[in-house]
């Protein structure tokens, strides 16, 4: 069983300090806008998880030189649109949504039909989100099974800027289109529901012709194509997806403290701070700054003995799409009934995350009630599993994966987590900072 995670003891409390892996958005994104800028750019701290390598490969088979070293990856940029097309070229996204969705922007101008394939989990994935507006553009596309990969996209000669509406919150989505901009004629306008920035951060840091316009509920963003991209070099902040799982181990762990270092705290990715902290979580930011228009902090967490239940509110949902799964386990131990709407959203992540969060509370023995888009959650604050648990055939979601082990090293029981390797897609580092925290092995 080695690709199985057993876990039969609680956590000890622990008092230490971390670093968490690079942000997978923003690696993912500095390799794709790395390939697009003119000379050699450098990352340090790039996350080297599957999606990234993924993304590497990517633009690897399309012509752009790729240098990885021990402690930073160079990419050899060829300019906009300076891509070799090749004949029947296939590329493979592995499990990334954000490398599938945001590559076919930039291929807007293939002169070739390009394939475009993903894993199990990725070929269940609507890619009419962004075939739609790319079709605006002048790509074409072919389906085996509408709207799923595997697809192959054809671009254009003469592709223009279009206006498009982004209403589901997708940071993918909008920055898919962004991209797109990037090889098209005229301005591309853009009206965006509020979602993570950081393609936005970018564009503004590489002196892309880019403008906006903030209100409420949505963004307005015009883009004009640039004449060129300056080659650049980045020092990737840690993930604070990733850290979210040490801040709820060290939230429900007793007696127990915990430092993450050089964490990225942009604010459209802070929604998990914000709802942790109205739930009686203890957590500062220490340290703060500014990189490259980003915000950067140390995070301090200590443990929580009196969380309560909240009425999670809409507007912050996108802000902490990728954190439920986690923040659900806080609203298990806490005192009364916690309420998050409007997240249908989280079933179109790598598993539908929102029936699987659910499913494993029941086998904790945490009562729900889940509708489509929505999950009310009836804490037990004094909750301690005794009975054995198995976690298996969840479509190999890595944040299900750590979700459950989380569950298992704070709540008791005896846990069998299946597919250990899942974590290699976004954070392959992360039982090993568990057994630092844990001062043992698992």
């Amino acid at each position: 069983m080695t690709n199985c995670l057993i876990i039969k003891k609680k956590i000890i409390n622990f008092n230490k300090k971390i670093k968490v892996s690079g942000d997978k958005s923003l690696s993912i994104r500095w390799v794709l806008l790395a390939s697009q800028a003119d000379g050699i750019s450098k990352a340090y701290n790039l996350l080297m998880s599957e999606d990234v390598l993924a993304a590497m490969d990517a633009i690897k088979k399309l012509g752009i030189k790729v240098n990885i070293s021990k402690n930073y990856c160079e990419i050899f940029g060829n300019g906009i649109n300076g891509f070799k097309f090749k004949k029947n070229l296939t590329i493979n996204a592995k499990n990334s949504g954000t490398l599938a969705r945001l590559l076919l922007g930039l291929l807007i101008k293939s002169p070739q039909k390009i394939k475009l394939t993903g894993d199990k989990s990725l070929s269940k994935r609507d890619f009419s989100r962004v075939a739609l507006p790319l079709q605006q553009f002048g790509a074409k596309f072919y389906y085996k099974i509408k709207n799923k990969l595997p697809l192959s996209i054809l671009g254009s000669q003469s592709t223009k800027g279009i206006k498009y509406l982004e209403n589901k919150g997708s940071a993918q989505c909008k920055s898919s289109v962004m991209l797109a901009a990037l090889n098209s004629s005229g301005t591309t306008s853009i009206k965006a529901k509020k979602s993570r920035n950081h393609s936005e951060l970018l564009f503004k840091y590489l002196k892309i012709p880019i403008k906006i316009k903030k209100t409420k509920e949505y963004d307005f963003i015009d883009i004009k194509k640039p004449k060129k991209i300056k080659a650049f070099n980045y020092q990737i902040p840690g993930d604070i997806s990733s850290s979210a799982f040490f801040m709820v181990l060290t939230t429900l762990s007793k007696n127990s403290r915990l430092l993450i270092k050089n964490v990225n705290i942009n604010p459209s990715r802070t929604g998990v701070i914000i709802i942790l902290k109205k739930m009686g979580a203890k957590i500062f930011l220490k340290n703060q700054r500014n990189y490259r228009g980003e915000k950067i902090a140390d995070i301090l967490i200590k443990s929580s003995n009196n969380l309560k239940a909240i009425n999670c509110p809409s507007k912050l949902n996108s802000s902490a799409i990728d954190e439920f799964l986690v923040i659900f386990l806080v609203a298990a131990k806490a005192k009364g009934i916690s309420y998050f709407k409007d997240i249908s959203e989280l079933n179109q992540k790598e598993s539908p995350r929102l029936n699987w969060g659910s499913k494993i509370l029941n086998m904790m023995g945490v009562k729900t009630k889940l509708t489509k888009d929505s999950i009310k959650i009836y804490g037990e604050p004094n909750l301690e599993i005794t009975k054995p648990i198995i976690i298996k055939n969840y479509l190999k979601d890595h944040r299900v994966f750590m979700m459950s082990t989380i569950a298992a090293l704070t709540c008791g029981g005896q846990w069998k987590i299946h597919d250990k390797d899942s974590i290699n897609s976004s954070f392959p580092s992360f039982l090993k900072i568990v057994k630092k925290i844990n001062n043992k092995s698992l």
